[in-house]
């Protein structure tokens, strides 16, 4: 070639690489981390919006959690019917009514005291089975020892002193429990309760 195009030498023209191919390659790289922290903050979301991994966090919590043993509470202490005096009062117009459920409680172990008609105050006053009359430390044991022989009484305390439970007998009164229901009563009530599992 002629001119000032001619080729001199061994020296040749110094060919450069074309810009453009350079501005794909940084494009490029800048859309992949784009992507990248497009999907990162999603995950984000979706983590803030689900309360995360509960299936991490429900291992987490059960192993941070003690085991607890299986164990029970004391059983609750209830007098024997041998330690409690009954006294037996009949509020019904039926004749023999006292007596008999004298003789039946005796049979089941219970001491017996006074037996008889009831005191103007509740005579032919007492329209459910019966009514259980002590001092307020009866609540809790005579009470409910008693209650096991003759379910729907009404309990009620007074001023005295000693030990002793009235049972006065209602209009509804028919028969007491049968031993074997006075036993699964009784039983329920002395069976220890299940101690709460502990919360983590």
């Amino acid at each position: 070639m002629g001119g000032k195009y001619r080729i001199t030498g061994d020296t040749y023209p110094r060919m450069r690489r074309p810009r453009h191919r350079r501005r794909l390659v940084l494009a490029g790289i800048g859309a992949v981390v784009a992507l990248s922290l497009a999907g990162w903050g999603t995950l984000q979301l979706i983590d803030v919006f689900t309360g995360g991994d509960k299936s991490a966090s429900a291992a987490d919590h059960k192993r941070d959690c003690p085991i607890a043993k299986p164990s029970a509470a004391p059983a609750k202490a209830l007098p024997k019917p041998a330690a409690i005096k009954v006294n037996v009062y009949n509020a019904t117009t039926r004749s023999g009514l006292a007596k008999s459920a004298a003789e039946e409680l005796k049979k089941r172990g219970f001491t017996i005291g006074e037996v008889g008609n009831a005191t103007k105050a509740y005579d032919k006053k007492v329209p459910g089975t019966g009514v259980l009359l002590g001092a307020p430390t009866a609540t809790n044991g005579s009470f409910t020892v008693l209650g096991t022989q003759l379910a729907g009484t009404v309990q009620k305390t007074d001023t005295r002193r000693t030990g002793e439970v009235d049972l006065i007998l209602g209009a509804k009164f028919k028969a007491f429990s049968t031993p074997q229901e006075a036993t699964a009563a009784m039983t329920a009530l002395t069976k220890p309760a299940p101690a709460p599992s502990p919360s983590c």
